[in-house]
């Protein structure tokens, strides 16, 4: 199994999607309980929900499971969210605080995954933002999400359904964020935050460095907004998505523009 897929496009966007694959070892799925082996932490349908999207617009898709390793965690293992209920480089329970693991990996056996599925993630992805700054002067790296609306283990009530991060503004120029948040709060029917619960992952913080020219912002989506339901087996529904898809086609034309701006500092 290849860890990452890549799609290249000619525009200054590149989606990053680190959570939709479902792809566990057989040995690493045997080793996970019930509850781990439902996978149902899945960023499900991430991938199809932004496909084709954008004309020219790059991504890179990790194939691997987050409970294999989680792609959007720092590698040394730091949490994200010190303090606060979380998952980590290689979670031990549920987004609802359950046990995932018989027999939970080491210290060793997680070093290895994070050689084997994080880093090539990371090379992938790193080298896009990097190609995609070379021909445009500028780079915006768009972290794809999506999360249940409610896990009362993480947050408290329901989630908004389009969670903005940017590391508290420190992500990228702040115009970006200002566009991204105008299209959201205009999008009838839903509702929006920024820089609320979910401020940006392990991706969004490493690589948002808007005085080099890369900017990030990671997109958190309620998994109400177009599943059937956000209980097993996690149906996608086109009707919901295709709507939504309206509106996220928007915020990533905003950010498309607002670039040139960018482009001529």
């Amino acid at each position: 199994m290849n860890p990452v897929d890549v799609k290249r496009g000619q525009g200054p966007i590149v989606l990053g999607i680190p959570h939709s694959g479902t792809f566990i070892p057989p040995d690493v799925f045997a080793r996970l309980t019930p509850i781990g082996q439902s996978l149902a932490d899945t960023d499900w349908h991430v991938d199809r929900l932004y496909s084709d999207i954008l004309p020219g617009a790059t991504s890179v898709r990790a194939n691997f499971h987050r409970y294999v390793i989680d792609a959007n965690r720092d590698p040394s293992g730091a949490s994200l969210y010190p303090g606060q209920n979380t998952t980590g480089l290689v979670p031990v329970t549920s987004f609802e605080g359950e046990p995932i693991w018989t027999n939970a990996p080491g210290t060793e056996e997680i070093e290895a995954r994070r050689v084997r599925w994080h880093a090539p993630y990371h090379a992938a992805l790193a080298g896009e933002l990097e190609r995609v700054l070379g021909m445009h002067g500028v780079a915006v790296l768009y972290d794809c999400h999506s999360i249940r609306s409610r896990v009362p283990f993480l947050f408290e009530g329901r989630l908004p359904d389009f969670n903005i991060g940017t590391n508290s503004g420190r992500a990228c120029d702040p115009r970006l964020a200002d566009g991204v948040e105008d299209v959201c709060r205009r999008a009838p029917g839903y509702t929006m935050v920024r820089d609320g619960r979910f401020r940006g992952g392990w991706t969004t913080r490493h690589y948002g460095r808007p005085a080099q020219g890369v900017h990030a912002i990671q997109m958190e989506l309620a998994q109400s907004t177009y599943l059937e339901s956000e209980t097993a087996p996690f149906q996608y529904d086109a009707r919901k998505a295709d709507n939504l898809r309206e509106h996220i086609g928007a915020v990533l034309r905003a950010i498309e523009f607002m670039t040139i701006k960018l482009e001529s500092r």
